[in-house]
Formats: structure tokens, sequence, C-alpha cells
């Protein structure tokens, strides 16, 4: 009994009826499969001819692109600049500095920027690799804590070029530019 209570169960929904064979006088059942079927097959589309819009591809628009603006700094910011520039020196090679002053420069940062990081790391660490103080910061851009340049890489404590990576990083992340660190060590004593 459960077989055939499950076999109508599955097999209703498609429209079997399990019963004996009906004669053919008597009507076929009607389920919900055939009355629908039925429907779907009566349904007629009525549809109105229009005339679809005519689409114009051979216009177009075009318009000026504007010129971009230069960013231009502030006074304050032009004035620390114009400070330092104008004692730029150039590094002697294989020094901290001569490691700083190329990466400056493939950042697009031009002399400036780079006589404001010399500035601003002379105050910090004379560009001492293991310049410590009682902080706990540590090395040329004087990380506080100096473990944060382990994210430049594992030598942090003894490799300038890691310990200037990460600080130009953090420069870049918090001020924009050196000179932009510059001035805020300028105006507070720390960056």
């Amino acid at each position: 009994m459960a077989v055939l209570g499950l076999a109508v169960a599955c097999l209703s929904p498609l429209g079997a009826v399990l019963t004996p064979a009906a004669s053919a006088s008597e009507s076929a059942p009607i389920t919900l499969y055939t009355s629908a079927l039925g429907d779907a097959q009566s349904v007629e589309i009525a549809s109105q001819t229009t005339k679809a819009a005519a689409i114009d591809r051979d216009s177009y628009a075009a318009s000026v692109k504007p010129k971009p603006v230069q960013k231009t700094e502030s006074p304050a910011r032009r004035s620390v600049a114009a400070s330092v520039a104008s004692t730029f020196v150039a590094p002697s090679a294989g020094t901290a500095q001569a490691i700083a002053y190329d990466m400056v420069k493939a950042r697009g940062w031009g002399d400036g920027e780079f006589s404001c990081l010399v500035a601003l790391w002379n105050r910090e660490s004379g560009w001492r690799v293991n310049a410590a103080n009682a902080s706990g910061a540590y090395g040329i851009p004087q990380a506080l804590p100096g473990s944060k340049m382990a994210s430049a890489g594992a030598d942090w404590a003894t490799n300038p070029a890691t310990q200037i990576t990460w600080g130009l990083g953090y420069i870049t992340s918090r001020y924009g530019t050196p000179c932009g660190a510059w001035g805020h060590s300028q105006s507070s004593g720390w960056y």
C-alpha cells in the first residue's frame, strides 16, 4: 500500500492517474498539468505592427578633454621645500643618502624632496642605521618600534636600504612627500 501511495504522489503531478483503464466513452481526468497545458496551447499572441524608431549610427558626440590642473602646494609647504632645496648636495656614492636619493628619484620626486628628506633624517638619526633613542625608535627613519621595519625586510636592523624603503613608505602614506613630513616635523618636533 505504501508503494502505491508513493507512486501516486510521484506520478500525479505529471498527469498520470493510477485508475483502471477507462473506456473510450469516459472522459480523461483533468489534472493541473493538463489544465495548464491546455491553457498554454490556447494562448494567442496579439501584436500590433509598429515601425521601430530609427537609430542613427553615424553620429557621435565629442567633448574636449579638460587639461590637467597642476596641484599647487600650500605657501607653507613651498617655503619649507624652498628653504631646504637651496641646500641640495648630491650624496656620495655608496652612502645611505645615495641609496635614498635613487629611491626618491624612482618615486618621481625631485631634488627638493630629497633635500627635505635629508634634513628630516639628519634631525632624526643623523642617517645612522643603528640610531636608537629611549622611546624605542630605531634606525634611519626612527621607526617606533623599530621592528615595524620588518615589513620591508628581515634585515631591517642593519640594512640602510630596508630602513629607507620602509621610511619612504611611511612618509608617503602619512604625509605624501618628504617635504610634507619635514614641514610637520618643523612645526611639531616629530613626524
